[in-house]
């Protein structure tokens, strides 16, 4: 397999954790699709990250459909997700609001990076990070209601903790004024202690 898109992009990084995780090995290009598209519109036509290329040549696309997929493959025994029930919406529910917090800081970020000052709508940016802070305050309770356990009471690691940690790692770099690890200083420990894991260290933010 081979994963396009750089571990700057949480979706392609909570996507590559999830691969480390379940021990599927796959080929990683670190490509930015803003500058160099092509060998991802080559799979895809989107032209967006994350894409995996799987060994039949098929691809997946969208960091949700490429995760519940890879959960298909790797069996119910070993799926980052439970199979089915509250249990499983529990999971999703949190990795939801992961996801969302990732878009939020992604879209106030790219506010600036891709306007010249003179264009960029400050309201726009704020109405973003506030609800980047709503998302991450969210989170702070799951994870001060968590423990030391995982933020969806599973008994191991999961999909709701891979994309909370994720997502709170990549506020916290693309959007530091927000002070992430003071708003959410459950989440921050709770992230630290994701962010030790090996599966972790292995796809790195840049």
């Amino acid at each position: 397999m081979k994963l396009y898109g750089v571990y700057l992009s949480p979706y392609t990084r909570r996507v590559a954790i999830a691969l480390t995780l379940l021990d599927m090995p796959f080929d990683h290009d670190g490509l930015r699709v803003f500058e160099t598209p092509e060998p991802v519109r080559a799979h895809n036509p989107l032209a967006r990250v994350p894409t995996l290329v799987m060994d039949d040549g098929s691809a997946l696309v969208e960091s949700w459909a490429i995760l519940d997929e890879i959960d298909r493959l790797a069996g119910p025994d070993r799926a980052l997700a439970p199979a089915e029930g509250e249990a499983r919406r529990d999971v999703f529910q949190i990795a939801a609001y992961g996801v969302g917090i990732m878009e939020k800081a992604q879209w106030a970020f790219y506010e600036r990076r891709f306007h010249p000052e003179e264009k960029v709508h400050e309201p726009w940016e704020a109405h973003n990070d506030a609800q980047v802070v709503a998302g991450l305050k969210h989170l702070d309770g799951v994870a001060k209601s968590a423990g030391d356990g995982w933020l969806a009471g599973t008994e191991t690691i999961s999909h709701a903790d891979i994309s909370a940690a994720v997502a709170h790692s990549f506020a916290r770099t693309v959007r530091p004024k927000l002070e992430a690890d003071k708003i959410a200083p459950n989440l921050a420990a709770f992230t630290a202690r994701c962010e030790a894991l090996p599966a972790f260290k292995a796809c790195p933010l840049p």
